[in-house]
């Protein structure tokens, strides 16, 4: 059983349904209230928030899978599950922000009424409720370290940007009066700029761990500094960390003297090994290469 994964993404899948939840019943409020209110900046947040509960469902699945045990086919787990579906997710952002955005420049060139003032009051509670639920799905992402459960936090982000931009929008439109219909829709179309820019943010980093790219922070010195602690290391020759899903895999050449027994060599390889995942438990493997030291 792996170490970290399990209560990790329990809390990841346990954020990603309670905002399945709230996105299903703000996507019929928003969608009633833009129809009813003339606002296709309020449709269009609408048609976002129904894009989250879709991709929402994604990360969960991507959840599962990644918390699946190593098996023959896949002796290094099921971790690359989880920024794959980071990908599908930033990717389907994407597509939704272009759909936004033609219908924007649709209804900019097609005269339209004013938008009810009654929108504003749901954009408001709207704002208020996706922030919460962006700050708390960011927190769970950052405690277990997920990719995926962050994707979705920014797609609670990126929600309450869109209805904050459709809010100023409207309200532009119901102060300036006729002549100004179209500030809603301008608002819908800065609204799609803002989810592809959020979107890039996403993809980059889970791309990035699906190429095996070295993690962010001071990894290999971190995991050198163990090493160097263990009787019998002379020295690093190398030092790999890669991410998968939850988490790290490092590879790890270590210096001993060369007139030592192969015996010894493997005594000192498992101790470290066992240095680095004591002090380190989000590392679920090592693979310790000996090294003989050349006296010069």
């Amino acid at each position: 059983m792996r170490p970290t994964a399990p209560s990790g993404i329990e809390k990841g899948q346990k954020s990603t349904i309670t905002g399945m939840l709230i996105n299903a019943a703000l996507v019929l409020a928003k969608a009633i209230a833009g129809f009813a209110g003339n606002s296709y900046a309020l449709i269009a947040d609408a048609i976002e928030s129904g894009m989250d509960v879709f991709t929402s469902a994604i990360i969960w699945f991507g959840l599962q899978t990644a918390a699946k045990a190593p098996d023959a086919d896949h002796p290094y787990g099921h971790g690359k599950a989880e920024p794959v579906a980071t990908i599908i997710v930033s990717l389907f952002l994407i597509g939704a922000a272009l759909v936004i955005a033609t219908q924007s420049f649709y209804h900019i060139l097609t005269p339209h009424k004013t938008p009810a003032p009654f929108t504003l009051v749901v954009l408001l509670v709207v704002v208020v409720i996706k922030e919460l639920l962006f700050r708390y799905t960011q927190k769970v992402g950052n405690e277990v370290n997920s990719g995926a459960v962050k994707a979705d936090a920014w797609h609670h982000r990126s929600d309450a940007l869109t209805s904050l931009a459709a809010f100023i929008g409207i309200s532009i439109a119901l102060i300036g009066g006729e002549g100004y219909e179209s500030a809603d829709d301008w608002a819908a179309l800065v609204a799609s700029v803002i989810i592809v820019y959020n979107a890039y943010h996403l993809f980059r980093p889970a791309f990035a761990e699906i190429m095996d790219e070295a993690p962010a922070g001071d990894w290999v010195r971190e995991v050198t500094d163990i090493a160097l602690q263990v009787e019998g290391v002379m020295g690093i020759d190398k030092c790999f960390v890669r991410k998968m899903g939850f988490e790290y895999f490092v590879d790890l050449h270590v210096i001993v003297d060369g007139e030592q027994t192969v015996r010894f060599g493997h005594d000192v390889a498992h101790a470290v090994k066992r240095a680095i995942l004591q002090a380190k438990p989000v590392i679920y493997d090592v693979l310790v290469h000996i090294e003989p030291h050349v006296a010069t």
